[in-house]
């Protein structure tokens, strides 16, 4: 892949079902379980409630949306690659975009079930600080922090 094709961009509704299919898609991928909400309201949130605390920026290449993030200055809420566009440095690029406009420390969930997902925090210096089941798909979860050397 040519991450030369790879454009990062700020959230904007037109892309609005694209961005959600490949959040729903990637997000089966790695825990295995169906989204417990409806599409719509998986639209809705992405267009009204993630905003409200979030950056949220995508990915595209060649207008397709393989990537999505959503972070302040102290938390990842959501970050998302599309299973056809891993390994290849997308993941990496928006995390440094995130570490960079953070005040110095990040934090993070992911699910306990997705290893692809915890190796790929924890090479790029996030460290396990709690652990728990606090949330909607009843799963266990890992609570990850990253500080600025």
């Amino acid at each position: 892949m040519d991450l030369d094709k790879v454009v990062m961009v700020p959230y904007q509704p037109l892309y609005a079902e694209r961005t959600v299919k490949m959040w729903r898609d990637s997000k089966y991928d790695a825990i295995g379980q169906k989204e417990i909400h409806s599409f719509d309201n998986h639209v809705h949130f992405l267009d009204h409630i993630l905003p409200e605390g979030f950056q949220v920026e995508l990915v595209l290449v060649d207008d397709k949306v393989v990537g999505m993030m959503a972070y302040n200055e102290s938390e990842i809420n959501q970050l998302y690659i599309h299973t056809g566009y891993q390994r290849i440095g997308i993941g990496e690029r928006l995390l440094n975009r995130a570490k960079e406009k953070s005040t110095g420390v990040l934090r993070l969930y992911t699910f306990e079930i997705n290893e692809k997902a915890r190796r790929f925090y924890e090479k790029h210096g996030f460290k396990i600080i709690g652990r728990g089941q606090e949330n909607e798909e009843n799963l266990p979860d890992i609570l990850y922090e990253w500080k600025k050397e």
